[in-house]
């Protein structure tokens, strides 16, 4: 595996590596927009789930998921979540809490306000946060549902909770034998989430649109998920709000002679394992920093556990890119937009100020990006495919809505009828302007 060297003088001269960059874009939107071939396939999955309900569910869930599956394991009771969360470690519970205590406390501290302004002319104006009524999470099993993502269970479950959604669903894929993840249940149970349902990819995500038995069909959907989630959560939008339509995973690096060469290839192994389209990029300033880092990767990715997913991802989109300052090196972050940054370099504070773009910013050598996806705080669902230019994370803003508010009185009336109808009347709307003049008549 050779990661691709590049050496440019300045954002103009980066064109080579923005056309590797882009086409990966294009593939990942296809992929995650669910434009490719799986979306006739999912189309069909959200239909039956429509049409039939927890039938379709449960038919789906013994075709690809269990096969015994028994439609009680669907909504396990009390008794099945107690046995599931005794057979997870104590150790386990402690490193689970300690993470969950960091994402609570920091979505806790994000919450939107309601707020209300007097107008001089008369009246109050403002604007109501209200949370959602029903919140859905999904949270990836792994294979067979026995390599949970318990990370996307707490970054879904802390926004939600902190916004005051009052009521929140967890679906996550069955184990073979039908029963949900241990470790899923304890997490969910820890935090205080009561609906568990055993299902997984479309069609969990059709029940929750829809409803399915016991499940009521929910207003916003969250969490990660494969192609067929992905696409499910495109063709839904409309009928419920979801947090994104996220892409493969993403790094950037800024490093100057003060990186650490072993750290720096440790990171960008660790996206590159994600996914063979996963993209891990490194801009570097000094030559020294950029060849030790090659040696260094090459040397980790011999050892690593999924090493033929990591060269490929190194080998088509990764790349470690020479640039002669800092300035260059930031303009090209801004182009990118990438959905984790992280500044490696001696004063990465100085930086800052220059970027523009990116989902998650990560300032120093002890900032990896790993303690943002498991227990820092922040959350770990970001834009992808240079969707930072515009958009931005999971949040407590994903699952609220915002009602402007008026309460105007005869002082505003008189002061503005005019107003309005002049300029309802420049847009040809006569019954706009006669419902603000009206509003003069002395009753």
């Amino acid at each position: 595996m050779q990661i691709p060297l590049y050496s440019v003088r300045s954002p103009v001269d980066a064109e080579e590596f923005f056309t590797v960059l882009n086409g990966r874009t294009a593939a990942c939107a296809s992929i995650s927009g669910g434009v490719d071939a799986v979306a006739e396939q999912v189309a069909a999955i959200l239909e039956q789930v429509r049409s039939r309900g927890l039938e379709a569910v449960l038919e789906y869930t013994r075709r690809f998921d269990a096969p015994e599956f028994r439609e009680e394991q669907f909504a396990p009771d009390e008794e099945a979540l107690d046995r599931a969360v005794s057979a997870v470690s104590a150790c386990d519970l402690a490193v689970i809490r300690r993470a969950w205590e960091n994402i609570r406390s920091f979505h806790e501290n994000d919450k939107e306000q309601s707020r209300f302004e007097t107008r001089p002319e008369g009246g109050i104006v403002g604007r109501l946060v209200r949370p959602v009524d029903r919140a859905g999470l999904y949270v990836p099993g792994g294979k067979g549902g026995e390599t949970p993502l318990v990370s996307s269970l707490l970054m879904g479950a802390a926004p939600a909770l902190a916004a005051g959604v009052p009521e929140i669903a967890v679906l996550s894929p069955p184990r073979r034998d039908g029963s949900v993840n241990p470790h899923i249940a304890a997490a969910a149970r820890m935090i205080g989430l009561k609906e568990i349902y055993a299902a997984g990819s479309a069609w969990a995500v059709a029940a929750l649109a829809y409803g399915a038995g016991p499940l009521r069909a929910v207003d916003v959907v969250a969490g990660p998920g494969n192609i067929h989630v992905s696409a499910a959560k495109h063709l839904l939008r409309g009928r419920i709000g979801v947090d994104m339509v996220a892409g493969p995973s993403e790094i950037c690096i800024v490093t100057d002679a003060s990186a650490p060469p072993a750290w720096i290839a440790a990171d960008m192994l660790a996206q590159a394992e994600h996914d063979e389209m996963a993209s891990a990029v490194l801009i570097c300033t000094e030559d020294a920093t950029a060849q030790a880092v090659r040696s260094e990767l090459e040397r980790r990715c011999a050892q690593a556990a999924r090493r033929d997913t990591a060269r490929a991802s190194l080998a088509r989109f990764g790349a470690i890119v020479r640039v002669p300052d800092t300035e260059t090196a930031a303009a090209l972050v801004n182009r990118i937009a990438p959905e984790h940054l992280e500044l490696v370099v001696s004063d990465p504070w100085s930086l800052l100020h220059q970027i523009r773009n990116a989902g998650a910013i990560f300032l120093g050598r002890y900032s990896a990006e790993v303690f943002g996806d498991y227990c820092a705080g922040p959350n770990h669902v970001l834009p992808t495919m240079g969707t930072a230019r515009f958009s931005s994370g999971l949040s407590v803003s994903t699952f609220c809505k915002r009602s402007s508010l008026l309460a105007l009185n005869r002082a505003f009336a008189a002061e503005f009828a005019r107003d309005t109808a002049a300029l309802a009347r420049l847009e040809g709307l006569e019954a706009h302007a006669q419902a603000a003049l009206c509003r003069l008549e002395d009753n």
